[in-house]
């Protein structure tokens, strides 16, 4: 009798502790969210996090703020994050500030490993190769690169960024072509310089470079995936015109300081897997030029690691520094 006194009384107290724990879960958030994003509006993070902003608004009953803090990459968006503690700000972020950043920064104010709790991935989509309309297409692009030497220059959204990393696997691959590389602050920037021949060459987003290219004020020359993709179906992969070992992608993902409490994980968390399977998010985003990926922070750890040991590989073998 004793016994089963004790066993209903630990499942009382475990139910309510679930119960209270339940309840200060839905009591987050109590106060607008403030999203940081680290470019410009109009940039490619910028446009996940607002449409991904809105219905998550939706689900929190909370205001989000969407915050450009642009500079350093990302970078200093992602310390902000890191640092907050008012446990309702979060962060968009790309690739490059989980995976490269603290390979190129010996300074860097954040421990990517240690400072964020990883969410979700958003969203993920290949680069194209875009450039000026003195460039040749196809084949005769290898050719002509490899002919180059240091008079082509090429624009990235800074150093340690996908499109910057991915020029220089591109360098490697193809003998003779030592295009100068350009940091900018956003893609937008590199497109209105390259328009202006300013800069001959850039990695970008689809849903930036597509409308561009099909304006015909660009030229889009190649995928950089090793195979097709469903957000540009007719362009081939840089593989296929001869640049061998080519696959990167870019990406967005949403984090939060590593003090987030457990009551705003798991209601963000909840919220996005079911958001990321949206038909009409899934479409917006698809019309940007990404295609939605929603996983678990696991998922996500796991990626980030991945690709930061291929990172490191690239940053290391053509001794990438920051100037």
């Amino acid at each position: 009798m004793q016994f089963a006194r004790r066993t209903a009384l630990i499942a009382a107290c475990s139910a309510a502790l679930l119960a209270a724990g339940g309840a200060h879960a839905q009591s987050w958030p109590s106060k607008p969210i403030r999203l940081m994003v680290g470019f410009p509006g109009g940039s490619t993070p910028d446009i996940v996090a607002r449409i991904v902003a809105e219905p998550l608004s939706k689900a929190l009953g909370q205001p989000i703020v969407v915050d450009n803090k642009p500079g350093a990459s990302g970078n200093i968006a992602a310390d902000q994050v890191a640092k907050a503690t008012d446990d309702h700000t979060i962060g968009v972020v790309i690739n490059g500030n989980l995976t490269s950043s603290q390979m190129l920064y010996p300074n860097l104010p954040y421990d990517p490993a240690k400072d964020f709790s990883y969410l979700s991935l958003l969203a993920t989509a290949p680069l194209v190769l875009v450039a000026n309309n003195s460039v040749p297409t196809g084949k005769a692009f290898v050719e002509a690169a490899a002919k180059s030497g240091q008079k082509w220059s090429y624009g990235s959204v800074g150093v340690g960024s996908v499109g910057h990393l991915g020029m220089e696997l591109m360098k490697s691959r193809i003998p003779g072509f030592q295009a100068v590389h350009v940091p900018y602050r956003g893609n937008p920037q590199i497109l209105t310089d390259m328009i202006g021949d300013q800069v001959q060459l850039a990695l970008i987003p689809p849903g930036l470079a597509m409308p561009q290219a099909q304006s015909g004020k660009v030229k889009a020359i190649g995928l950089t995936t090793a195979g097709r993709s469903a957000l540009v179906p007719d362009l081939p992969p840089l593989s296929e015109i001869g640049v061998k070992d080519f696959n990167l992608e870019v990406w967005t993902a949403l984090i939060g300081p590593a003090n987030l409490s457990p009551a705003a994980q798991k209601r963000l968390t909840d919220a996005l897997a079911t958001i990321m399977k949206s038909p009409d998010v899934r479409k917006k985003l698809f019309d940007q030029g990404w295609q939605a990926v929603g996983t678990s922070p696991e998922g996500m750890k796991l990626r980030v690691k991945e690709e930061a040991a291929i990172m490191g590989k690239i940053i290391s073998s053509q001794n990438i520094k920051l100037q």
